[in-house]
């Protein structure tokens, strides 16, 4: 006889548990979690998944592959708990971030504004993880996401084009909700705290990740602005100047790398 193993999520410290185990000791189910151990890498594969090549030989595969992640993989190889920036920063200055929390893996019913959860509803909701970074200096606090969705290649395709074709990853009204972590330097971080942001939806993946960064301080921001203009030479509001931008932007970068890097070490073929 042969047992199968509960699929697996992550609790509020980012440890792994089976979902249909919640009332159970979330210690055993972190020790059923598979250690895939892979390093953050970038190289020509990993530049042209950030490309949106995804065409070849198996590249179903990998779209199958990443929307099986979010229970399969341990929550250190999808959120780092220290991230490495060589040149993220403003005028190319290095950037370290280190994780202050994981919010327990969840649904999306109140992980979005209303408008943004009507944008993503074509593809749906499988499962949204989170994860709290704050930089070297603790002045900032910045959200990942990676939300998990339904879709299919097609309609992953559909959203990202429609995204590019209306301004929808630059809209103010758009903007991800961030992750408020108790006892950290983001407990005060709130929708109106949100000062710059990034939202991208792949194509190679059932993914649509983000990063929304804020201050530390829990100062309230009037418009945010997208990580895109934040970044921009010469850019003069105050998320600009404070490289707010930068964060939010650098950090989902390498997320999305780890994310795809991931998948294709699950989806190699041995030799």
């Amino acid at each position: 006889m042969v047992s199968f193993a509960e699929v697996e999520g992550y609790d509020e410290r980012g440890r792994a548990r089976p979902l249909g185990m919640r009332g159970r000791s979330r210690a055993a189910a972190a020790g059923a979690c598979v250690v895939l151990g892979l390093g953050l890498i970038g190289g020509a594969v990993a530049g042209s998944w950030l490309s949106g090549d995804h065409g070849g030989p198996g590249a179903g595969d990998k779209f199958a592959t990443a929307g099986t992640l979010w229970h399969s993989v341990p929550v250190d190889d999808l959120f780092p708990p220290v991230v490495d920036g060589q040149g993220a920063g403003p005028g190319g200055a290095d950037r370290t971030w280190t994780r202050i929390a994981v919010a327990e893996d969840s649904g999306c019913a109140n992980a979005f504004d209303p408008l943004l959860r009507k944008a993503l509803a074509p593809v749906g909701c499988q499962r949204l993880l989170r994860a709290a970074y704050t930089d070297a200096t603790q002045s900032y606090v910045t959200t990942v996401g990676l939300l998990f969705t339904k879709g299919d290649s097609a309609a992953m395709s559909s959203l990202a084009a429609r995204f590019k074709a209306e301004g929808l990853d630059r809209r103010t009204d758009l903007v991800p909700r961030p992750y408020a972590a108790k006892g950290t330097v983001a407990a005060a971080f709130g929708s109106r705290q949100r000062a710059s942001w990034t939202i991208s939806v792949l194509t190679d993946a059932p993914v649509v990740a983000y990063a929304v960064s804020g201050w530390a301080d829990g100062r309230t921001v009037d418009t945010p602005q997208p990580a895109a203009d934040a970044s921009q030479s010469g850019a003069t509001t105050p998320p600009a100047q404070a490289g707010l931008g930068q964060e939010a932007q650098g950090l989902a970068d390498r997320v999305v790398r780890r994310l795809r890097t991931t998948v294709s070490s699950a989806t190699e073929q041995p030799s």
